[in-house]
């Protein structure tokens, strides 16, 4: 396991990849806006997008181009998100690609496009025809932590985490990287992330794991319950590594490379959370005891998602009636006089009666804490779900007040 801050510069580089970000204007700032991925050969695909019926242009261009399982290229921006832009916006996603691969001397195809920012505002392609040149032209093994600083938005620092994995006792690599603080809960916020390994694995098996780990991680997270019209989870594997093909007849090896594909995919979406526009906590809703895992899940977003939860969160106020009070209108099934909720190892409710004024004593000793769990048994059946949430501050009202500005 490797995190960004114990990142060395030889982590940041997978072989056969190559990455570079500039400011091209896009923000009108002295900033890194525009940035290229790009692969020394074409790469197995996989994509997970926004569930939203509003969905920005990229995604619509990206959801199309991943059904042929073959990628060479990343391009992105920041600033603006091309959503709600009509036929001009989906023109400028196909030109800038098209523009992208002229560059890089590839198939437009073979061009993937993610945008984030503004909604609602159409691309500059001044920006895209001064930029991408400079972009190509820049790409280097170790540009990958840059394309992380230039995805960023509101959020405050770069997510970047790095995993290696022994198969056949060979070393396949794995670097993922994240944008997201604001408008999160991905469903698949404005979150974006790109994977990339030198795995050898098809498409098909290499979409089906993303799918499966997409649901425990990135859609296991809120901030502030919206979730965007730009959501992509790409993962690009380009097939160097020397091990032996992954293929669903060598379990131990496929199980060996879902876990670090899942182990990455988990401290990024908590590297997400953590950030949450003016977060002070992390916070694990976990839901046990619930007639089903569906239900559990219900339960778990409903409190994950409550102004009133999180803002008690930030004012380290054990205010349980306001869990409670979510857990009975998130539609899960269960008898009131059976709820059991703690904090972290502190039993505040037992079956549906809070406890003495002593125990509400440590139960806001622990919402002190910068991570803690809520546990909250429903003794209604076995199912189980956990969501990572955040606190909900004064400066999630501000950041998001004049986010436009």
């Amino acid at each position: 396991m490797i995190s960004y801050n114990e990142m060395a510069t030889e982590d940041f580089v997978v072989q056969g990849f190559r990455a570079a970000a500039v400011n091209s204007g896009i923000r009108g700032k002295d900033r890194l806006d525009l940035a290229m991925i790009v692969s020394d050969m074409p790469a197995v695909v996989a994509g997970v997008f926004t569930t939203s019926l509003v969905k920005a242009a990229p995604v619509l261009l990206d959801m199309e181009r991943c059904r042929t399982g073959r990628a060479q290229a990343i391009l992105v921006n920041s600033g603006l998100a091309n959503a709600c832009t009509g036929e001009e916006g989906m023109r400028l996603a196909r030109l800038t690609t098209a523009m992208a691969a002229d560059a890089l001397n590839i198939a437009p195809e073979l061009v993937q496009v993610c945008s984030t920012g503004v909604i609602g505002q159409q691309l500059e392609l001044a920006c895209f025809q001064r930029g991408i040149p400079r972009a190509a032209q820049a790409l280097a093994a170790d540009g990958l932590a840059e394309v992380a600083s230039a995805i960023m938005t509101t959020d405050t620092v770069r997510k970047i985490a790095a995993r290696t994995v022994l198969i056949d006792g060979k070393p396949i690599k794995l670097l993922g990287m994240a944008k997201g603080a604001g408008m999160i809960m991905p469903n698949m916020a404005t979150m974006l992330s790109f994977i990339l390994t030198d795995a050898k694995i098809g498409h098909d098996l290499l979409q089906s794991l993303l799918r499966k780990v997409v649901i425990k991680t990135f859609n296991a997270i809120t901030v502030d319950g919206d979730t965007s019209t730009n959501d992509t989870v790409l993962v690009l594997a380009n097939g160097l590594a020397e091990h032996l093909p992954l293929t669903e007849d060598r379990p131990e090896a496929l199980s060996a490379f879902a876990a670090a594909l899942e182990d990455l995919c988990q401290e990024l979406a908590l590297m997400i959370v953590k950030d949450g526009e003016g977060a002070t906590k992390l916070v694990t809703i976990r839901v046990q005891g619930a007639a089903s895992e569906a239900q559990a899940d219900q339960a778990a977003r409903a409190v994950a998602n409550s102004n009133l939860v999180k803002t008690a969160f930030f004012g380290e106020d054990a205010n349980w009636g306001r869990i409670i009070a979510a857990l009975g209108r998130s539609g899960a099934q269960f008898d009131q006089h059976q709820v059991d909720i703690a904090f972290d190892e502190v039993l505040m409710v037992k079956n549906g009666l809070g406890q003495s004024a002593e125990v509400e004593a440590r139960a806001t000793a622990v919402l002190k804490k910068p991570e803690f769990v809520v546990t909250i048994d429903l003794h209604a059946g076995e199912g189980y779900k956990e969501i990572y949430t955040c606190d909900f501050s004064l400066d999630y009202v501000k950041i998001n007040a004049d986010y436009r500005s």
